[in-house]
């Protein structure tokens, strides 16, 4: 039996018929998927449970995490004892008295358990809490989990045996990402730095050889190659500019401030996506404490990683795995624009879906999208959208996989304009049905907003403690699932 998804109750257009579940076949995602919604949309819901769904289908997921707001999946009370909300209750005054702040606790822990019982029964909540595990990794940071973001640089592969093309493309990644560290030109096409450590590191890792910093270090200063291209090494950089750049690397090397980027877990999607101890892994990448130019080469970076992965497995139409990216905006954008996350992610929208691997993309502005990406998307998610720019251009881009016989982007975009916040007009490409509204189920995560450092750090110490004394209690608090009684469009 296939594994399904179950997204919340539908509607026709018209708002007159449905009320049903939503469920479709788990390998539906294969295809990809896009979400499109502004601020108070509840865009950000519909992504989270759509990663909840995945996770109880079996199917391991990565999360590209800009604003901080996916880590909020770390926030799962199955028992809805008020204690366990007790640490993310809003204080608006520094005053609040412990009465104020457990009675506030109690409160949102009702609404939550109540909003929950209309769609998941306590076993099924039980089950995805005691059946997954999340892991939250922030580059640069010490809020999660460290993340070596130079590891493709400094670590041998096998890669560079069994597929040296990719293995090249990560390489090239971490590179323009070291020297983004030190603040120099690190653009492939421009920067001559970049040419040769890619070539001495090269040279190392294809060999077998570690290529850790102070090992490039020598090799700069003392080349062991005659030519770089065509030209002599010191006519290519002079031995000036070559001390210069290995005193730039033993600062790398020697930065308190910098270690942060060289130490933690090894950037090994591979192992990411292996369940642990019969769980199913969510592996949340969390960027939000970088800066525009950082997120941008870090998740350049993993997204490189992620596709070499891909590229290593065997064919197949079920859903493998789930790539979800949340606030894409800026890392996919049109020609010709060309951050370093364009070209891993065109590739994995092109060429992932025959390895059994989806790509959920989300944003809030559509207008900087390249819609020839996404254009062979099979699923999409329309939510509330401001301006008529906004609509135009996602229907655009939803017109090349729409049959015109029976369907209509003038109905749609009527549709567009009266939806109200966490309803979505859903196409399914794998479908013979037309659009449909959705009603997103509630989701088993607290949604709470973007993430702190010091509650990402609250949220991780807590992770550990035990489902197994809070599944009892939720299963007495809990009903079996009833019919969903959903508000007029």
């Amino acid at each position: 039996m296939q594994p399904t998804i179950d997204l919340g109750s539908w509607r026709d257009l018209d708002g007159a018929a449905g009320g049903g579940s939503l469920t479709m076949p788990a390998k539906h995602l294969v295809t990809h998927a896009v979400v499109v919604g502004m601020t108070g949309s509840g865009k950000t819901g519909l992504v989270t449970v759509l990663i909840e769904e995945a996770a109880r289908a079996q199917v391991p997921t990565l999360v590209v995490d800009v604003k901080g707001d996916l880590s909020n999946l770390l926030l799962r009370f199955p028992g809805s004892a008020a204690a366990d909300f007790e640490p993310w209750i809003e204080r608006e005054r520094d005053d609040l008295s412990a009465e104020e702040v457990a009675a506030r606790a109690r409160e949102l822990a009702e609404r939550h358990a109540a909003a929950l019982r209309e769609w998941l029964s306590a076993g099924d909540v039980a089950a995805y809490c005691e059946g997954t595990s999340v892991r939250v990794l922030t580059p640069g940071s010490s809020a999660g989990e460290a993340l070596h973001m130079l590891s493709s640089l400094e670590r041998p592969s096998p890669r560079w045996q069994s597929d040296p093309e990719t293995a090249r493309d990560a390489l090239s990644a971490a590179v323009s990402l070291g020297l983004r560290l030190l603040g120099r030109e690190s653009d492939p096409a421009k920067s001559r730095e970049h040419v040769l450590l890619s070539v001495l590191a090269e040279r190392r890792l294809a060999g077998g050889q570690s290529a850790d910093l102070a090992a490039l270090m020598a090799d700069v200063l003392d080349p062991p190659m005659s030519e770089i291209g065509a030209l002599p090494v010191n006519a290519f950089m002079k031995a000036t500019e070559r001390k210069a750049l290995a005193a730039a690397l033993n600062s790398l090397l020697a930065s308190p401030t910098l270690a942060s980027w060289r130490q933690g877990a090894d950037l090994d999607v591979a192992g990411w996506m292996k369940p642990q101890g019969g769980k199913t892994p969510i592996t949340i990448v969390n960027v939000a404490q970088l800066d525009d130019e950082e997120r941008a080469l870090v998740l350049g970076v993993l997204l490189e990683e992620f596709l070499s992965w891909v590229r290593t497995l065997p064919g197949s139409q079920r859903l493998r795995a789930l790539l979800v990216f949340d606030e894409v905006y800026g890392f996919l954008p049109p020609h010709p624009a060309n951050p370093p996350t364009k070209r891993p992610l065109v590739a994995l929208m092109k060429q992932a879906r025959g390895f059994g691997v989806g790509v959920v993309v989300a944003t809030q502005n559509p207008m900087d999208l390249d819609y020839r990406a996404l254009s062979n998307a099979g699923l999409w998610c329309l939510g509330r959208l401001q301006t008529d720019a906004d609509r135009e251009r996602v229907l655009d881009g939803l017109a090349g996989s729409m049959d015109t016989a029976t369907e209509s982007t003038m109905d749609l975009d009527a549709t567009l304009k009266r939806l109200a916040p966490r309803w979505f007009v859903v196409r399914n490409a794998h479908s013979t049905s037309p659009p449909v509204l959705l009603h997103p189920r509630h989701a088993i995560s607290l949604l709470r907003g973007p993430m702190t450092r010091v509650e990402l750090q609250r949220a991780i110490g807590s992770l550990d403690a035990s489902v197994d004394a809070v599944a009892a209690a939720h299963e007495a608090a809990f009903n079996p699932t009833e019919p969903v009684a959903l508000p007029s469009l």
